[in-house]
């Protein structure tokens, strides 16, 4: 017979668990299992709205203090949000009930390196499935793991910004690329570029 503390244990074990954080580009929140990361809030300079976001995607989770693999996790991410060059490729990630397309799109996308951007068209082909830009735009915008699946170095056809669902829309994904050294558009005119 189990007791009643043994349930509630079990419980809390199956709970999401979560954690929000500030960085040089502010609040950031994460949410994992113990399979891996399974959200990530991208930056608000409010505490509680990143919070609130998060909650939102984490219906029964509950805040928590990071384990040792999460703590790790965090420090990287404030490393990145200083301008440092990071790799996340090795970053667990728990995409239960990610369908096929999205998992292919969202294994493609891991693979590009800080700085190194693609199309959507192109990542569509990378990840199998030719002719497919727009449905891995619409894919990329229900990323669950933004900047660990790089979603804002996915480019429009003509390095245009393209769309970007996070706070702050095609703002904040132009700042995330330019962290990267990732200028986005036609060059500025000579003048600008040398400050005249």
């Amino acid at each position: 017979m189990i007791k009643r503390q043994d349930r509630w244990e079990f419980a809390m074990s199956s709970l999401q668990k979560y954690h929000v954080f500030e960085t040089p580009l502010g609040w950031l929140g994460i949410a994992w299992s113990e399979k891996g990361l399974t959200q990530l809030q991208l930056p608000s300079h409010d505490r509680t709205a990143t919070e609130r976001r998060l909650q939102r995607r984490t219906v029964d989770g509950v805040e928590s203090d990071p384990p040792a693999w999460v703590a790790e996790i965090v420090e990287t991410l404030r490393r990145y949000a200083a301008g440092e060059q990071v790799d996340f490729s090795s970053v667990p990630v728990d995409l239960t009930g990610i369908d096929a397309f999205r998992l292919a799109i969202y294994d493609a996308a891991r693979k590009l390196a800080f700085g190194e951007t693609t199309t959507y068209g192109e990542l569509a082909t990378r990840a199998g499935y030719p002719g497919e830009a727009r449905d891995t735009g619409q894919a990329l915008g229900q990323n669950p793991v933004p900047i660990v699946v790089p979603c804002h170095r996915i480019l429009a056809a003509g390095n245009k910004i393209g769309g970007f669902s996070a706070p702050g829309g095609s703002t904040t994904k132009e700042k995330l690329l330019n962290m990267e050294g990732v200028r986005v558009g036609p060059p500025p005119p000579a003048q600008t570029a040398f400050g005249f």
